[in-house]
């Protein structure tokens, strides 16, 4: 099995050496030599960077070390260069899961439209590889988050990750498989000991606004300048939503799809006078 993992934390972040480690202890338990986990990620954070692909500049794979120590890869793209990098040139199109994460931070809600981390598990879906992201969320602000808040994460991942690739048609037969969306999963994880998670909560993206996003001041010579910023505004009354989720102890897995079309939205723009006759997509 070929695992290819990233994240937009950067190469340094304990959320990617957590993770590691218990894939690594996973691996050398099943004693399989074709076994490879190659890991590939920022050289910096890269936080909020979406779906950004880099085109403007050459990119380079640089050989780094994990904060555990590991060898592993740095790029100077961004997560979704790391994914193309890491499957087309690491492991030459062979990956046979993507991983993004441990992210430190929650993705939850609207959020995903900017996550570079579930950006990465899209760009590995793209690529025909079962993806998913995984975050750890801290319930409270007066406890950030430290090496020790992964554990829990990193091992569901791997968890997770063996059920992926039990369960799973293999990548080349999906790319051309008729009606394929390019399928991922994304989870949140509350940053909580085992015995206080309740279980797990299979969700949908819930709403997650931010209000007061610009914060304009001025510098010392008069100029003004800007800082993107806002408070959160969640609504926690979904039940079914991945926010309600993760506020009330729940591992949230919220499955995606690439294919973002609002189907149930053709009937209302078939009736626009737009000055064309409209095909819709049944009459096709």
């Amino acid at each position: 099995m070929k695992i290819l993992v990233t994240n937009d934390d950067g190469v340094a972040s304990p959320g990617l050496a957590a993770l590691s480690e218990a894939l690594d202890k996973k691996i050398q338990g099943r004693g399989d030599s074709t076994d490879e986990i190659v890991i590939i990620a920022p050289e910096r954070p890269r936080s909020a960077s979406g779906h950004s692909i880099t085109l403007h500049k050459p990119l380079r794979i640089e050989e780094a070390k994990l904060s555990s120590g590991r060898p592993a890869y740095c790029s100077n793209g961004t997560p979704s260069d790391c994914v193309t990098l890491g499957f087309e040139v690491l492991l030459q199109a062979e990956a046979d899961i993507v991983i993004s994460g441990i992210n430190a931070g929650p993705n939850l809600g609207w959020d995903l439209s900017y996550s570079g981390t579930v950006s990465a598990a899209i760009e590995g879906a793209i690529l025909g590889a079962p993806s998913f992201a995984i975050s750890v969320v801290s319930l409270s602000d007066s406890a950030p988050l430290d090496a020790g808040s992964f554990s829990l994460a990193a091992d569901f991942a791997v968890r997770l990750a063996e059920q992926i690739v039990e369960n799973r048609v293999p990548p080349k037969q999906l790319e051309h498989r008729a009606g394929f969306n390019g399928l991922l999963l994304n989870v949140n994880v509350p940053a909580l000991p085992a015995d206080q998670i309740n279980g797990i909560s299979l969700t949908h993206q819930g709403k997650r606004r931010y209000v007061d996003r610009v914060d304009a001041r001025v510098d010392p010579w008069g100029r003004p300048y800007y800082w993107i910023c806002g408070n959160i505004q969640d609504d926690e009354s979904d039940a079914d939503s991945d926010i309600y989720a993760v506020l009330h102890h729940w591992i949230s897995i919220t499955p995606l799809q690439l294919d973002m079309t609002a189907q149930h939205q053709f009937s209302l723009l078939n009736q626009w006078d737009l000055g064309f006759p409209v095909n819709h997509p049944s009459e096709r």
